[in-house]
């Protein structure tokens, strides 16, 4: 796609238009090329961004003082300034549109906030002995993928029965080349233990052949040669060959009784149904990938207003492709207005032709049905928990007469053992519930700190937090800014943190302090405020409970965070820190002597004698550890 040409209209509006007189002067000023458009309020933040096969047709339909809803008709009468960009072709206008809402976000745009990537399965294919794993990210590991499924779990479990159907390994290269005995996966008949010879390569790569087969749809096939084969070692009297064949039959059943749905005439599709209620919308995404259900993720779009369905769903598509290869076949619940030019946008994308439709009769039409009934369940569902939660922070409000019923909780934790890998963590609750997009890990960098010191770590972590906020939006407008902050402790710590926050210009921000009682028993815990007395909750008040949530769930997050660290640390190889020392490198030097601690050890002349060790970086290594150069 070509750079877009700006429209630069030759001389600005007047400055005391705003509203539909406003962009009636710019109307007066454009063509009827294809292109993009801005609206930006008095501040320069942008309001909306829309496309346009003919811009000066689409934007005189804002010129009009009636005539439009009330979310439009509030965007118009905020709309101080616009600007413009000319495109090729409206394909062109739609993709940029897309990439524009994804970057700026802009208040009266539907948009995508679950961005995530989807996890796949791979067959990888790098070792003669193919390797099969989930896999997310960039496909550039050889081998063959296969997906999207709906979540990590929906992997985990399809790769855990095809372990016990098709036996193929799940370690690493450099795992199954080090082992001299069967592993425990071996042991438990998930795996043909290759790593040590106990089975054929032809033998395996049939095996891998067959669940490729498998994932690809064709499932009937391998259990009818599963059961020629069982048959056979039956009658040639093999009957433990004959008995392992029929658990993985068995193992084969399990897999296709729990993907649910197995539509026979659908064999590559996303079925996307979307449900909107009370300003709010549910899109809910089945994926089926060779006549498999692969699981279903639902998402809510933050919505401009009072969008229509077709609105809705065009955004969505737009978004939600983004970055991700659509598949052969999308069907809808809702059709869109422009759907000749978003199967053009999804099919340039896939490199392919892409079909979008909306059925209306047969398993396609109750596979979108399906998704549908669930689109309004899941909606209902979370309708009457964000109900729920605000009732909560209306009551976390009152009780604690805070200025506002906050919209945005920051809870912070630390956790060390005896001051060893220590971390701080910080986790986020609002009117939603979990904001886990937003939760932070905070590694302690500060060599000051005496081990233990929970004061400490409390000010490096705050301080980075709020340096980092002032830096990023010192007028304090956007969302990233807390309405209360929570903290693990007594009066001790809450004055800490007040003392920190203003050491920061930042003294506003109202504080608690949870502490345990003095038996420290969960139900009997004390609050601290700053310049308050300690004030406790009745043992069956709902606040108490929200708060102990809270609570909890930082300390979750701390703990799992601090588990990580431990563990990366403990499993921290000495030849890491030095710098031209890659894989390759490091799989010989241990190859050759066993151990780093060996090769630590080593004198000049043997780290010399390593194959692929130059001798200029066997000289490095030698003064890494031995402190010389």
């Amino acid at each position: 796609m070509n750079e877009p040409d700006p429209l630069i209209p030759p001389s600005e509006p007047p400055p005391a238009l705003t509203g539909h007189k406003l962009i009636a002067d710019y109307c007066r000023r454009l063509d009827s090329s294809p292109g993009v458009y801005r609206m930006l309020d008095s501040q320069g933040a942008v309001l909306y961004v829309g496309k346009a096969r003919n811009l000066k047709a689409r934007v005189s339909n804002y010129a009009r003082p009636s005539g439009h809803s009330a979310r439009i008709a509030r965007m118009i009468r905020d709309t101080a300034s616009m600007m413009f960009l000319s495109t090729r072709t409206e394909t062109e206008a739609l993709l940029l549109e897309q990439n524009l809402i994804k970057q700026l976000k802009p208040r009266y745009n539907v948009l995508l906030r679950d961005d995530k990537s989807f996890p796949n399965i791979l067959v990888a294919k790098s070792h003669p002995f193919a390797q099969i794993k989930k896999h997310r990210g960039a496909k550039s590991e050889k081998g063959d993928y296969y997906g999207p499924f709906a979540s990590a779990g929906a992997v985990n479990r399809t790769l855990n029965q095809l372990q016990r159907v098709f036996l193929l390994r799940s370690c690493t290269d450099a795992t199954f080349s080090s082992r001299t005995r069967p592993c425990l996966l071996h042991q438990i008949k998930r795996c043909s233990a290759p790593c040590v010879g106990r089975i054929e390569l032809a033998d395996y790569q049939a095996l891998v052949a067959d669940a490729e087969r498998f994932l690809k749809g064709k499932s009937t096939a391998v259990q009818a040669n599963l059961a020629t084969e069982m048959a056979q070692a039956a009658e040639a009297m093999e009957y433990e060959r004959a008995a392992a064949l029929r658990d993985r039959i068995k193992a084969l059943t399990a897999v296709q009784s729990v993907q649910g749905i197995n539509p026979k005439s659908v064999a590559e599709a996303d079925v996307i149904a979307l449900h909107i209620e009370g300003g709010q919308a549910c899109v809910q995404v089945f994926f089926i990938r060779g006549n498999q259900g692969w699981g279903n993720r639902d998402f809510y779009p933050r919505l401009g207003g009072v969008e229509s369905p077709d609105e809705v769903m065009e955004a969505f598509l737009g978004q939600f492709y983004d970055g991700k290869v659509p598949p052969r076949m999308i069907l809808l619940s809702h059709g869109i207005e422009d759907m000749d030019l978003m199967t053009q946008l999804l099919s340039d994308r896939a490199g392919r032709r892409v079909v979008l439709g909306v059925p209306q009769r047969g398993e396609k039409a109750e596979l979108v049905e399906n998704a549908l009934r669930n689109a309004r369940e899941s909606l209902s569902r979370r309708m009457a928990e964000s109900a729920a939660q605000h009732k909560l922070l209306e009551a976390l409000a009152d009780v604690f007469d805070l200025p506002t019923v906050p919209r945005r909780i920051e809870i912070y934790d630390n956790s060390h053992i005896q001051g060893s890998a220590p971390v701080g963590g910080m986790v986020v609750s609002g009117p939603e519930g979990w904001m886990k997009n937003q939760y932070r890990k905070f590694n302690i960098k500060g060599t000051e700190i005496t081990p233990g010191d929970d004061f400490g770590m409390m000010r490096e972590v705050l301080t980075r937090r709020f340096s980092r906020l002032l830096k990023d939006d010192p007028d304090r407008a956007s969302e990233a800014w807390p309405d209360l902050l929570l903290i693990d402790g007594g009066a001790g710590q809450v004055s800490a943190v007040q003392g920190i926050l203003a050491d920061l210009g930042v003294d506003d921000i109202p504080i608690i302090g949870v502490a345990k009682g003095q038996d420290r028993d969960h139900g009997k815990e004390e609050f601290h405020r700053p310049g308050k007395r300690p004030y406790a909750l009745p043992m069956n008040h709902p606040v108490l409970y929200f708060i102990q949530r809270l609570r909890d769930e930082a300390h979750r997050w701390a703990i799992g965070t601090h588990r990580a660290r431990r563990t990366k640390l403990a499993m921290a190889n000495p030849l890491d820190e030095i710098a031209g020392v890659g894989t390759a490198r490091k799989r010989a030097l241990l190859s050759h002597f066993g151990s780093a601690k060996a090769v630590a050890r080593a004198g000049l002349a043997d780290l010399q004698a390593v194959e692929g060790i130059s001798d200029t970086m066997a000289r490095a290594i030698h003064d890494h550890f031995h402190g010389q150069g």
